[in-house]
């Protein structure tokens, strides 16, 4: 019964994802992407703590696959969001002020 009510909140948190990013103004979605590393930073801890707990070599494995997707993932969406703020940097060069 647990995987249900695992399952369900899954689908539920996915679902409020999607309205939540979907129903965003184009303005915001630097910000978003921001928590959203934020929130994968976190998942990473929980995929470490588990992996730590991990008893069997299945456990192991599919541990360490979270770890290496949660670790692509906070660190691409860190990169993404570096860049992403860099266009909103003034350039000095092309205003013409010294």
């Amino acid at each position: 019964m647990d995987g249900f009510i695992a399952l369900y909140i899954f689908i539920l948190a996915a679902i409020t994802a999607y309205e939540v990013i979907s129903k965003a103004p184009a303005n915001l979605h630097t910000p978003l992407i921001s928590a959203a590393c934020f929130i994968n930073g976190i998942v990473l801890v929980g995929a470490i703590i588990v992996m730590g707990k991990a008893e069997t070599n299945i456990e192991i494995i599919i541990s360490f696959i979270a770890v290496m997707l949660a670790t692509a993932n906070a660190v691409g969406g860190y990169f993404i969001s570096a860049s992403m703020m860099s266009l909103f940097k003034k350039n000095n060069k092309n205003t013409g002020n010294l």
